[in-house]
């Protein structure tokens, strides 16, 4: 029992220092330019997706819903999210034209069925996520290829963005594997599942 508890309480300090990591790091304000300046190309491109609220969102409920499909999921649906991420990446790097208004759209219309999925708690089919896996991978990528820096070294910073969004996909993996071992623990994913949904919404309103 001593050791469950010990385990729990490493869980929660853990989750708690990344949570306070992010709201003192986070600053709304922070243009990419000064990331990379403050940074340099490989942490600025790390800190674009840890900071970024709807990227990190989106890509802990990726971590969350895999882990929740279980099985070969829990490393295949994150892997194809890096993957087209990448592809995103290069494509908005060469910028064909996609208003970063439809992109913004997309990525928030990600957090909102991510969230509602996780909330939902239902068994998904792995095909279906996989699609939404590959269609919004390309969409957040492609924000962060068309959002890097003039004083940034292009391929240290696709290099950081991409290993900051394996870490996340990583923290919702461990979230999620743990939440399924007890009955609140799924209660409390549902929850943050919904909030992330509504701040998905938020975002495509605007108001975030």
């Amino acid at each position: 029992m001593s050791t469950l508890i010990s385990s729990r309480q490493r869980v929660l300090a853990g989750g708690a220092l990344v949570l306070v990591v992010w709201f003192l790091l986070a600053d709304p304000a922070l243009a990419h330019e000064q990331q990379v300046i403050r940074f340099g190309s490989f942490l600025g491109g790390f800190t674009h997706p840890v900071l970024g609220l709807d990227h990190f969102l989106a890509m802990v409920s990726v971590g969350i819903v895999s882990a929740m499909l279980g099985g070969g999921a829990i490393w295949v649906i994150p892997g194809l999210f890096v993957v087209m991420m990448t592809v995103g990446g290069l494509l908005g790097r060469f910028d064909l034209g996609l208003g970063m208004g439809i992109i913004e759209a997309g990525i928030g219309v990600s957090v909102v069925l991510l969230g509602a999925a996780i909330a939902a708690d239902r068994a998904l089919p792995v095909k279906a996520v996989m699609g939404a896996v590959v269609f919004f991978g390309a969409f957040h990528g492609y924000a962060h290829g068309v959002e890097i820096p003039s004083v940034a070294r292009p391929g240290l910073y696709i290099l950081g963005f991409l290993s900051g969004t394996i870490i996340i996909h990583l923290l919702g993996v461990l979230i999620g594997e743990i939440a399924k071992r007890y009955a609140r623990g799924r209660i409390v994913l549902r929850i943050l599942g919904g909030l992330s949904a509504v701040i998905g919404v938020l975002f495509l309103a605007g108001a975030l």
